[in-house]
């Protein structure tokens, strides 16, 4: 019996030393797919960069393989040949910043008036009452419908531009902070009368600090949502832009000049969603 153990044993080591390394890729895969797991940074690039393998070679086999013609969809090489010509040239950079600074100034006004507002919507009922209807309305309407009154009203200028971003964005923010608000726990807010926090001081010492993560998020999102109205704000009566470059592109079916300055709108919106990641891992590092 003592003989058998002892032959045994060693199989038995073996076989338990090899089996956490085997276990291990299983372990891993594991973790990756678990609920609300945070996959490691190398998981993150791997999947990030196999979704954008997947949609260029999509592109590049119904362009390149005629499934598609030219006058609808422009191969890689099209575009990329197009996007030196305008960089080389400029005007890809003139139009950029222009785009840039009507989409930057529309949400920096939208967003200094909507997070204050917001935050006492959130906090007393009787502004809530007084402007939740009004807002509730409005931001179901459609932004292009208004653009013509813009353009009567203002004109055909950066202020129309600025605008109907500001127009697209203001009411959703407005309704999202005020949520955020409305959502913190009534402790906190107890704790501080106790402690000896004036009712008017309740906003800007409470409520905001305890908001500021969703409010961030809250910046992220409707920033989006900015470049998406940016064509809307660009296809009438500008002269500058990458919308009205869209615009004149698709009036001499010049395709891949669209297809130029819509994936330039979507590097702009990315930068702009990392710009906001960055700034709530500065600002509120408790929330992530």
């Amino acid at each position: 019996m003592a003989q058998d153990l002892a032959m045994e044993a060693p199989g038995s080591r073996s076989r338990a030393e090899a089996s956490p390394a085997g276990q291990a890729p299983a372990r891993r895969r594991s973790r990756t797919w678990t609920p609300f797991a945070a996959p490691s940074s190398s998981q993150n690039f791997v999947l990030a960069s196999a979704v954008w393998a997947l949609i260029a070679g999509c592109w590049a086999a119904l362009s390149y393989g005629g499934v598609v013609s030219s006058m609808f969809l422009p191969t890689p090489t099209a575009v990329f040949e197009r996007a030196v010509a305008m960089i080389g040239d400029g005007s890809l950079l003139t139009h950029a910043l222009s785009s840039v600074q009507v989409v930057m100034i529309g949400f920096a006004l939208s967003s200094l008036v909507a997070v204050p507002v917001g935050l006492w919507m959130g906090t007393y009922a009787p502004v809530r009452a007084a402007i939740e209807p009004v807002v509730n309305f409005i931001r179901y309407l459609p932004v292009t419908s208004f653009v013509p009154l813009f353009i009567l009203w203002i004109g055909i200028g950066l202020q129309q531009r600025v605008t109907v971003i500001v127009f697209g964005v203001f009411f959703q923010q407005l309704v999202m902070v005020a949520d955020s608000a409305r959502g913190i726990a009534r402790d906190l807010v107890n704790a501080a009368y106790t402690l000896g926090t004036k009712r008017s001081e309740v906003v800007w010492h409470i409520v905001f600090p305890a908001t500021l993560p969703a409010i961030l998020d809250m910046l992220r999102v409707t920033a989006g949502w900015a470049w998406t109205y940016l064509v809307v704000a660009e296809l009438v009566a500008a002269s500058s832009g990458l919308g009205y470059i869209s615009l004149r592109a698709m009036r001499g079916f010049q395709v891949d000049t669209i297809f130029l300055a819509v994936l330039t709108i979507g590097f702009l919106g990315l930068v702009t969603d990392l710009f906001f990641r960055l700034l709530r891992r500065k600002l509120a590092p408790w929330a992530m």
